[in-house]
């Protein structure tokens, strides 16, 4: 099944996505390092399961426009997954998937609107309440290094250095034995351009730093730390070398909507998702249809 590519406007920015199929709106939100590319596999299966299945390249990924309001915290994110489901004519049937940083968007969306979201899959970061003490382990703030790392005015020029191999790097030890090149190189030409990097490390500097915060999104983004109200699967690698498997462990305890539950997939990182799409997409395609 071909995949196109389009353009629309939401919350106030051009956003570039690609797209599969018709039917009810399936969005599927993609992190960092990362873009809306990662869906690949996944756009043609949701689109055969009878989804109408959209990935948005998230604000400030190329060829999505940077904001000139320089905003990206949590819950900008979610509202930008609340507009695009308004913009692309979404309804109460919709389902939201993201991954990473998409998981902090798909949380803030679905409870800011819960009823533009019938039901949730995110992967890569627990669900709210769930790993806040695992987080703060010796071991988690070793692999979180990087988050601290982008608050300083270095990674601006570390990062882009070599052709951008420290996205390479990354996925290298993020998704361990996994041959990452295609998929960094999609992220390098949403990022090569200074003003696309510098907005992909905003996202770290607003939510973990100094960077700008809009105090109205407070209330959005409180909401995005309550439980959600809708049937969620929660996926994750085992082998995950940016959040640990660690994290996971409460992460069902958390989920209390009937039908939610958590998947390990076994012998992948971070990017589980392209490592084991078939795995992957048909634990997604059961979630949603059954």
């Amino acid at each position: 099944m071909d995949t196109a590519e389009g353009r629309i406007t939401a919350n106030g920015i051009e956003f570039a996505y690609l797209e599969a199929g018709s039917g009810p709106l399936a969005l599927c939100l993609h992190g960092f390092p990362d873009s809306a590319w990662t869906w690949r596999y996944l756009l043609p299966d949701l689109a055969a399961a009878g989804y109408r299945a959209v990935a948005p390249f998230m604000r400030g990924y190329a060829p999505t426009a940077v904001p000139a309001d320089g905003r990206y915290q949590a819950g900008v994110l979610g509202l930008d997954a609340c507009r695009l489901h308004e913009a692309l004519g979404g309804d109460g049937d919709a389902v939201i998937i993201g991954h990473d940083w998409g998981a902090f968007a798909a949380y803030s969306a679905a409870s800011h609107e819960p009823e533009r979201w019938s039901r949730i899959v995110t992967g890569a970061v627990p669900p709210p309440g769930s790993g806040s003490g695992a987080f703060l382990s010796y071991d988690q703030l070793r692999r979180s290094w990087y988050m601290f790392f982008f608050q300083s005015p270095l990674a601006d020029m570390v990062v882009p250095m070599d052709d951008l191999a420290f996205i390479d790097r990354l996925w290298a030890d993020w998704s361990p034995g996994y041959d990452g090149a295609e998929d960094a190189a999609h992220v390098k030409d949403c990022l090569r351009d200074p003003a696309n990097l510098a907005a992909a490390i905003g996202y770290y500097r607003a939510t973990f730093g100094q960077g700008q915060r809009d105090p109205d999104l407070g209330p959005l983004e409180a909401a995005g730390r309550q439980p959600l109200a809708q049937p969620t699967l929660y996926l994750h690698g085992t082998d995950d070398g940016c959040l640990g498997a660690d994290l996971v462990a409460d992460a069902a305890s958390a989920l209390t909507a009937e039908g939610s539950r958590v998947a390990m997939i076994p012998g992948t990182g971070h990017f589980f998702h392209v490592e084991k799409p078939v795995e992957v997409n048909r634990l997604i395609v059961d979630f949603l249809t059954t």
